[in-house]
């Protein structure tokens, strides 16, 4: 059996690492409480975030809306204005096409001028021939006389 103030001792110890323990446990109990508070705080934190996210997202994905029928629009205009010049197209070929048959009947009608200037000349010079034959035969007639 163990001697009377080895017991005294024991039970002192004993009731020293109680009280140890009861702190221990509850600085354990505080920090839990802590983990406790710290985790609600992180986790109205994630929220919060989640729906600033999910609002700059929605916020995001309407932009992305509006810029996509801005875009549509736009596509929409050039493809009225290519539409446009397509048509005016058309019309220059059509006006070239006109001034180009316009040129070649011009052309036509110059080689038919040309072609009359080169006859009226080859029957001037086919009458001044008959007017100096003429000529010289009244001057001969004239030395004869």
């Amino acid at each position: 059996m163990p001697a009377p103030d080895d017991i005294e001792a024991r039970v002192a110890a004993l009731e020293a690492r109680m009280g140890q323990v009861a702190t221990d446990a509850q600085v354990a109990r505080q920090d839990a409480a802590a983990a406790r508070h710290l985790a609600a705080a992180r986790d109205r934190d994630i929220a919060d975030l989640a729906v600033k996210v999910d609002a700059n997202r929605s916020a995001i994905n309407a932009l992305g809306g509006q810029t996509r029928e801005r875009f549509d629009a736009v596509d929409r205009r050039f493809d009225a204005v290519d539409r446009r010049f397509d048509a005016v197209d058309r019309r220059f070929d059509a006006l070239e096409h006109k001034v180009d048959d316009g040129f070649r009947r011009i052309d036509e009608e110059f080689r038919k001028v040309d072609a009359g200037f080169l006859e009226m000349r080859a029957k001037f010079d086919m009458t001044a021939a008959g007017l100096e034959r003429i000529a010289n035969m009244i001057e001969q007639r004239g030395e004869a006389g």
